[in-house]
This record gives structure tokens, C-alpha cells and sequence, in this order.
């Protein structure tokens, strides 16, 4: 069977991802509705802002009365306070923030004022209609929707939608999404280890981040290296949205996962062609997805970055789940054309990308070292100062 590209990879994930969305929401506060994704359109309900304020700390006036003399100051006008219309032949003291009053058209910054003796200001240079006033909705008008159903909410969305006046959100309901270790060779941290065996990594590794993705995550422990064990685990999990498995998900002799998936359950994709992390399979268990990632660290950590997570996203409504991604110059030389597309984990450094020294699948220290994946495509060959496309760990570990 041939490997199949990442690109088509990912597009069967997402299409099995829409066929089958997280439908459920809830009710939020906003300061409890941070990562999560917004189940219903956002509709301003007021102009933004709701009336034409100043832009400076100044002097508001109309343009008209203006002949270069001397203005009297007739109010004094703070943020938070209604000013009365501006009298004519006068300009009004205004802080930022401040409504402008009726009948005032401009407002100069105090900068650019003398303040007389007698209390009147002279202004010193040109002046222009609506210079420094922001306009009754500016932002945004009545009825025009603001934050679009399947956004996540961060703290500038957040923020946006306090500034309407919300106090409360539909959000999607948390994915359940139960994590599961395989293989005999596994202990816990903190227990001791016999001959052959080693730390679960990436347990606390997908736990940790699918938290991060405001998931409810179900930890079903380590299975061990039987067949009808794992049969038994995955029937357990009949109630949650995903099932997330590191190891045994080759075609090997000990890879129970995958032995379970092609006999009891339906296989759509395995044996993909990226590097780290070949073995990926999705399938279903008794119509539950589940989503078997390589064992090796590296491996676990490239293809939940680019395969896991925005399938998680999509089924929640997400549209956008492509991480930013950018050209810069390599540090590097690449003369080995590959047959599967390579992440490299990488650092920036002087504006080029430069990898780990060690991009074995095993390494996980060099994705602490490094800030992002290089992407190498397949047939690919590079020389130092190539353009090559560099993947921030920040877009894809949130």
C-alpha cells in the first residue's frame, strides 16, 4: 500500500471531522470562556462607538467659528461625561475619550494650542474638519455581526465582545477526548524501572496539551500488550468524542491498537509519508474515532501538531486550523532528497532556521530546544540560504 501524502491525509481528518461535529454548547461567562469556540454569531447590538468621541487630549471647536482669533473656553468635557452642544463662538477643554458635542466638527490637540491669560486659546497651526475625532461607528455598526460562529475565543476576542456590552457566550461543548499509552514497555514517572523499560512521555505530553486545546481529557491509562485488552479498553470508551493512542499502530507482530482497528473496526488511513511519524492511523471503534499516533516522541509531537490538532479544531466548528507558516533562509544544506515530506524541529537564529542537531524520532529534547518545524517537502534538495517554510511552536501548542 502505498504512503499516503500529508495533504491528503489531513483532508480525509477534517472531512471525517465535519461529518461528525461536536453539536452540543453551553452558556459562558466571558472570564470563563477563554480557548474555548463561540457556537453562535456575535451581533453588535450598538455602534462601536456609540457616538463620535476625541481622539486626543485638546480643544473642540466648529471649524466656522474659527478666523484665527482667540477662542473663550466654554465647558469642560471628560471621558464618561455628556457634554452640553457647544455654544457658539467658543471651543470646549475635552479629554480622549470624551464625547465631542453637537455643533463641534474638529479637535486640535493641546500641543498645538496657546493658552492665553485671560483663559482663551489661540490655535497655532492649520486646522481641518473631524481632525482627531472618531466617528459614531468607527469600529463597527449595529447589526453587523463581529464574531463569527466557530471563532476561538482569545483574549482579544474576549475583549471585542465586552466591548459590546456581552456578558455571556454559547460556546461549543468541550471534546472529550480519552488518551491512551500502549506497549509493555511503559512505566509511569516516579515508579521504578526494570530491565527494558521507559518513561511514559507522552502521556503527560498529550494530556497537557489537549488541555491547552480546552479539552476534557480522559486518561485511560497504559494498555498493556494484549489483544483482547485493548479490545476490551477501547469498547470502555464508547462515550467520549476522540481516542488518542501513542504506539501500537504499525503492522508489527505487538502492535495490538492497530491489530484491533483492521479486525474489529473500520480503518480509513494509515502509513502516511512524513517524517517523523510514518505509522499514523485513524479509524473507528464501534463508531468511535480514534486517532493512533507513532510511540516515538518527536514523531507524537509532529503529527498531533499538524494531523490531531486541527481535526480536534474542525470538530468543533473551527474553519481556520492552518497554523501561520513562513518563508525564511536556511541555516543549513540539504542534499538527501527524501520520498516523504520531513519536519525538522528548528530554532530561529539571525532570521535563518536552523535544526536540532539530532532529528531522530526519539529526541524529544530537541523540541524544547527548538521554536518551530522546517518543512522539507518530498523530492526536495537545499542549499544554504534556501527559502524554506517555518511552522512557529507557538501556532500549533495552543
Amino acid at each position: 500500500m502505498p504512503m499516503m501524502p500529508v495533504e491528503h491525509a489531513l483532508a480525509r481528518l477534517l472531512e471525517s471531522a465535519e461529518a461528525c461535529p461536536i453539536t452540543e454548547r453551553e452558556t459562558l461567562s466571558l472570564a470563563q470562556a477563554q480557548g474555548r469556540v463561540l457556537a453562535q454569531d456575535i451581533v453588535a447590538t450598538l455602534d462601536l462607538p456609540p457616538w463620535p468621541n476625541s481622539a486626543m487630549d485638546g480643544y473642540a471647536l466648529r471649524l466656522a467659528d474659527w478666523s484665527g482669533e482667540p477662542l473663550p473656553v466654554s465647558q469642560r468635557i471628560l471621558a464618561g461625561h455628556a457634554p452640553e452642544p457647544l455654544a457658539p463662538g467658543t471651543c470646549a477643554r475635552i479629554f480622549t475619550g470624551a464625547p465631542v458635542p453637537a455643533g463641534a466638527d474638529c479637535v486640535e490637540m493641546q500641543e498645538n494650542v496657546e493658552v492665553l491669560a485671560d483663559g482663551r486659546v489661540r490655535f497655532t497651526q492649520a486646522l481641518s474638519l473631524e481632525q482627531n475625532i472618531r466617528p459614531q461607528g468607527q469600529e463597527t455598526r449595529c447589526g453587523e455581526c463581529v464574531l463569527s460562529t466557530g471563532t476561538r475565543l482569545g483574549p482579544v476576542e474576549l475583549g471585542l465582545a465586552a466591548s459590546l456590552g456581552v456578558a455571556r457566550l454559547d460556546v461549543v461543548r468541550r471534546p472529550r477526548v480519552a488518551v491512551v499509552s500502549t506497549g509493555d514497555e511503559l512505566v509511569e514517572p516516579g515508579q521504578p524501572l526494570a530491565p527494558g523499560q521507559i518513561y511514559n512521555s507522552n502521556r503527560v505530553l498529550l494530556c497537557s496539551w489537549l488541555q491547552r486545546l480546552e479539552c476534557e481529557v480522559i486518561d485511560a491509562g497504559i494498555l498493556a500488550d494484549d489483544l483482547e485488552q485493548t479490545r476490551a479498553a477501547l469498547a470502555g470508551l464508547g462515550h467520549v468524542d476522540l481516542i488518542v493512542s501513542t504506539g501500537g499502530v504499525s503492522v508489527g507482530e505487538a502492535d495490538f491498537l492497530g491489530h484491533a482497528l483492521r479486525e474489529d473496526g473500520e480503518l480509513d488511513l494509515w502509513k502516511l509519508a512524513i517524517k517523523p511519524g510514518k505509522p499514523l492511523t485513524f479509524g473507528h471503534y464501534r463508531g468511535v474515532p480514534v486517532l493512533g499516533l507513532p510511540g516515538n516522541p518527536a514523531s507524537t509531537l509532529v503529527t498531533f501538531a499538524l494531523l490531531a490538532r486541527p481535526y480536534l479544531l474542525r470538530r468543533q466548528g473551527v474553519q481556520a486550523v492552518t497554523p501561520l507558516q513562513f518563508q525564511v533562509p536556511a541555516a543549513f544544506a540539504w542534499t538527501r532528497a527524501g520520498t516523504r515530506r520531513e519536519y525538522l524541529r528548528a530554532r530561529l537564529e539571525q532570521g535563518r532556521a536552523l535544526p536540532y542537531r539530532n532529528q531522530s524520532s526519539g529526541v524529544l529534547r530537541s523540541a524544547v530546544w527548538a521554536d518551530g518545524l522546517i518543512e522539507v517537502r518530498e523530492g526536495t534538495t537545499l542549499a544554504e540560504g534556501d527559502a524554506v517554510t517555518f511552522i512557529p511552536l507557538s501556532e500549533v501548542l495552543g
